[in-house]
């Protein structure tokens, strides 16, 4: 297959070449026009200045005859008869009046110059096949010049080709990379408007496509992550049961309660797909934190036992809030299982609640000041403590921040290194229940 540098230089070579070949016949006959012109000027000047002479002469046309060598010596001959002319020509000598022009005479072609002499002509003749030699060099002047023409345009469209094929092949041979999956560099944008828009976009579709990649990888981690959290508590659940530690009652809700959010999860993910989306959906309604609370102490029971951490729910009263009941579960069974991890054997764990405020309270070893701005930053905390601490994923309090801002709340951390460290969810309140409560605090 032919590159398209190849192509362009063959089709700017032809056309340079019509051109040259085009200038190049053009400019031979302007040439000769002009030798032409200029040779029947001439041929006119010498018989003005002949018929001068004989018309102040005594006897017109005496003195002729000497002069035919020094005609003859310029391939030039002259006739006293207008006979062989033009019919325009003898006319305007009949009046008096100068003539010029071509003329053929028994085969040969002739330049012609006619002046009238007291009622007769005197016609200077000079062969065509004379001004040969004098508009040859011109001729070989006008081939070298588009000869070296030629070689520089052919230089010039290499050159033009290069630089035109050149962002091209480079925009190609990334796209090859990134058809292999690896991330190419990103191309040079240079030369003509239109290659550095095709470099633009490509650049452009090229970190598109690597922030959809990080973006699928992320959200498959969070679909780890989050499927993680319920069949873990299904499984100790399980072992518990087995054990005969758990009421077969109990342990029957909490896997049919962890089933049911595994299948709203799977349900999300073909909804997901179906739409093309990286994200979770959110349904919110007005619930009761509290219970929230108790559901993922529950869930978290058998393993904060396992761990020696005392993991307790503490609300005083209802605590209202207007969330999605299953991502603010998550929320809190994330903030659970990253406190329980964390904290020593004899430590507590609290969940606590209040109308549209939710803490989840731990003294395990707590953040730095400078720690707590990016805690909610995906992998900070993993790659910071990753070899030290019993961190997780690096996706959960991540996850956290994602489902609570989706459902119109904020996160906060507030930590006390070696004390306690306090997670605070806050979310939207209902309108009943803010009123109830500004006329109890009234």
């Amino acid at each position: 297959m032919t590159s398209l540098r190849t192509r362009l230089f063959q089709a700017i070579t032809l056309i340079v070449v019509l051109c040259v070949g085009l200038t190049l016949a053009l400019g031979l006959l302007l040439t000769r026009r002009a030798v032409d012109r200029a040779t029947l000027d001439d041929v006119a000047h010498q018989a003005a200045l002949i018929a001068e002479r004989e018309r102040v002469a005594v006897s017109p046309f005496t003195y002729l005859k000497p002069l035919r060598p020094y005609l003859k010596k310029q391939h030039e001959s002259y006739r006293t008869s207008a006979a062989a002319l033009p019919a325009s020509a003898q006319d305007a000598l009949l009046h008096n009046v100068p003539a010029q022009g071509s003329v053929t005479i028994d085969g040969t072609a002739y330049f012609f110059a006619a002046q009238p002499i007291e009622g007769q002509a005197f016609v200077l003749l000079r062969p065509k096949s004379v001004t040969k030699s004098q508009w040859s060099p011109f001729v070989w002047a006008l081939l070298i010049a588009a000869l070296a023409g030629a070689l520089l345009a052919g230089v010039a469209a290499l050159l033009l080709a290069r630089r035109i094929a050149g962002p091209v092949h480079r925009v190609a041979e990334a796209a090859r990379t990134l058809a292999r999956g690896t991330r190419p560099e990103p191309v040079p944008v240079e030369g003509a408007a239109e290659l550095a828009t095709l470099a633009t976009a490509f650049n452009d579709l090229a970190e598109q496509l690597a922030r959809a990649q990080e973006a699928e990888r992320l959200f498959l981690l969070s679909v780890s992550h989050e499927l993680k959290t319920p069949l873990t508590a299904i499984r100790g659940w399980a072992e518990a049961l087995g054990e005969g530690a758990v009421d077969a009652h109990d342990a029957a809700e909490t896997v049919a309660a962890e089933s049911a959010r595994l299948e709203r999860l799977v349900g999300d993910l073909l909804d997901l797909a179906r739409m093309n989306r990286t994200d979770f959906s959110v349904h919110p309604s007005e619930v009761d934190l509290a219970e929230v609370a108790d559901d993922a102490v529950r869930r978290y029971q058998q393993q904060a036992a396992a761990f020696g951490v005392d993991l307790v729910a503490v609300s005083e009263a209802l605590a209202p809030a207007f969330a999605d009941a299953d991502r603010a579960l998550q929320v809190v069974s994330n903030l659970v299982e990253n406190a329980l991890r964390l904290t020593p054997r004899g430590g507590e764990v609290r969940v606590v609640t209040a109308p549209g405020v939710l803490r989840v309270e731990d003294t395990g070893p707590g953040l730095q000041p400078e720690e707590r701005n990016r805690a909610f930053e995906r992998f900070y905390l993993h790659e910071r403590y990753g070899r030290e601490r019993a961190v997780g994923t690096g996706l959960g309090l991540a996850i956290v921040k994602e489902l609570t801002e989706a459902m119109g709340g904020r996160v906060d951390v507030a930590s006390e290194p070696g004390h306690r460290t306090t997670f605070t969810v806050r979310l939207p309140v209902p309108v009943e229940a803010g009123v109830e409560r500004a006329g109890a605090t009234s």
